[in-house]
């Protein structure tokens, strides 16, 4: 778990004040067991700590955070946002459409694929998004 100090420096680097709300959530997105997270699931968190922040400030912080750079929104399965920690490292995702569950994953392969492909049809790749919607394998009988 990272010291308030850190927090701090976190937020005011991004240029948004430190306040208590902003700093519950960010402890909350950062010490989450699940990386992917709706506002939704930070408001229970919060609820669950016996923290006083309502769901709209939770929605605004984190629209506050996705702009500032501290959080990427996903959209995954019909427009439900997900947060996750901005880090840095690139990733795709794997999304169960039984569960839910999101798997991230980076392969090189396609990664080198994706760049020949919009090559290919005359264009440099300057960002991607891939999302694979998934299932669970059926057993053998």
């Amino acid at each position: 778990m990272k010291d308030s100090v850190v927090e701090n420096q976190e937020l005011r680097k991004a240029g948004l004040k430190v306040t208590l709300p902003r700093i519950k959530i960010l402890q909350i997105l950062e010490n989450a067991e699940h990386r992917h997270m709706s506002a939704e699931d930070v408001y229970k968190a919060l609820m669950d700590a016996d923290e006083d922040v309502g769901l709209a400030t939770v929605y605004r912080v984190l629209t506050q955070f996705e702009n500032a750079g501290l959080v990427v929104r996903h959209n995954f399965d019909g427009g439900h946002s997900v947060f996750e920690l901005a880090q840095g490292n690139h990733h795709d995702h794997m999304v169960c459409v039984e569960t839910g569950h999101i798997v991230e994953f980076c392969d090189e392969e396609i990664e080198k694929l994706q760049k020949q492909i919009a090559e290919k049809h005359g264009f440099d790749l300057v960002d991607h998004s891939l999302v694979l919607y998934v299932k669970p394998k059926a057993q053998k009988k």
